[in-house]
Formats: C-alpha cells, structure tokens, sequence
C-alpha cells in the first residue's frame, strides 16, 4: 500500500512523539461519521499491532490499520504551520468530496 508522508508532517509526529516519550508511534484512522461519510482519528499509541502498516521517516512513526489503508491508498499526508492553523492535511485521492469544513469525506 502507498501512503506518503510529507518532510513537515514526519517532523511534527516526532515533536509529538518526543513530549510523549512513553508513546510509540502516531496512528491515523478512518471512522464512520462526519458531515461526509469517514473522518480521519489521530490518537498516540504505546505499540505496534501485527497488522498494522508501519510508515517510517525521519525518526517519525505512524500507524494505519488493515481497516483504514484501503480508504487512505495513495494518500499524502503533510503538516500545515501558518498563521491561521496548525494541522494534519491528507490529500486522498480515494475521497470524491469533502464536506465544507474540511474534516469529513466521502468514497
């Protein structure tokens, strides 16, 4: 499976995972629910599970499960810093719309 993981968004996962030393990595997830009919879930995890894909840069670590990686194929995910917002973006081109607040999509 090709998930991507951008410079800034491997460099962020490791500011997280360095204030949270007792965590191993950053798992991102694909949920029902939302404006749309999935969102994504960020939650700091202590291990690895079997199954899990691991992405690896820079010192980063982040996890997607066998579930959410279908719906993340081809996904680009990156970290925006400006004045406005700090946050995860993923680019999916698995997602035919978004809804307007940008947090939910739709498959």
């Amino acid at each position: 499976m090709n998930v991507t993981l951008s410079d800034a968004a491997a460099k962020r996962i490791c500011s997280i995972l360095t204030s949270h030393p007792e965590k191993y990595a950053l798992r991102i997830s694909v949920e029902g629910g939302g404006c749309s009919d999935f969102s994504y879930k960020y939650n700091l995890v202590d291990q690895k599970k079997e199954d899990d894909l691991l992405i690896e840069k820079n010192g980063a670590r982040l996890l997607i499960d066998p579930i959410s990686l279908p719906l993340m194929e081809g996904a680009e995910i990156n970290f925006i810093d400006n004045f406005l917002e700090q946050t995860f973006e993923i680019q999916n081109p698995n997602a035919v719309s978004l809804c307007g607040c940008g947090t939910s999509f739709a498959i």
